[in-house]
């Protein structure tokens, strides 16, 4: 009968040694992937913002673009002068001489905001080299406006400003491709719209006069 006892006095022991080190060892178990889910969390959020933060920023193409469009746009704005200033330039075509001066003129504005917030000068006397010479006028070009009169200069007015256009409608179509800073390329994308048309409008004045 002690024999019994013993044995039986032996195996509870070994049951609640069991059922002890069955409940400590469940907690770490279950606690271990709570640990490991918040751990992954914490790098998602770091990356979104730096991703937001360099996207209002100018690269080398935005830049580019700037500083030959302004120069660009004041020679459009040189032109329509010259042929305003003129007596008997077709009225269709003064009406779109002031059409480019109205346009251009506060876009020059912005570009020049744009350069001075970044600290760059603009390109003097020449659109920045883009395509063969940007559609820039030569002096030549220009005296020749200059002395044309009436109907010449209407005709030389238009073939030159679609020159002029084509040149522009060039730079701003590789800003939109490789540009970075929203309001550059959304100026860019209106530059094409509105140059396209007026192009197609001074093809036809061209055929009418």
């Amino acid at each position: 009968m002690k024999q019994i006892h013993r044995a039986l006095g032996v195996g509870a022991l070994t049951l609640a040694f069991v059922l002890t080190g069955c409940s400590a060892g469940g907690a770490p178990t279950g606690s271990a992937p709570a640990a490991s889910s918040e751990a992954t969390t914490a790098p998602e959020s770091t990356g979104s913002t730096s991703t937001e933060s360099t996207s209002s920023e100018a690269n080398a193409a935005d830049e580019a673009f700037v500083t030959g469009m302004l120069p660009h746009h004041e020679q459009a704005i040189e032109m329509s002068d010259v042929v305003l200033d003129k007596d008997g330039v077709d009225p269709r075509v003064l009406d779109l001489a002031q059409r480019i001066k109205d346009a251009q003129g506060p876009e020059i504005e912005q570009l020049q905001t744009w350069l001075d917030d970044w600290g760059v000068e603009a390109e003097a006397g020449h659109g920045g080299g883009h395509g063969a010479h940007g559609g820039m006028m030569s002096e030549e070009d220009m005296q020749a406006l200059e002395d044309a009169d009436g109907a010449d200069a209407s005709r030389l007015f238009l073939q030159q400003m679609i020159v002029h256009h084509e040149g522009a409608v060039e730079m701003a179509e590789t800003e939109v491709a490789e540009g970075q800073h929203p309001e550059v390329v959304a100026l860019a994308q209106q530059v094409i719209d509105a140059q396209a048309a007026e192009i197609a409008e001074m093809e036809q004045l061209l055929t009418e006069l």
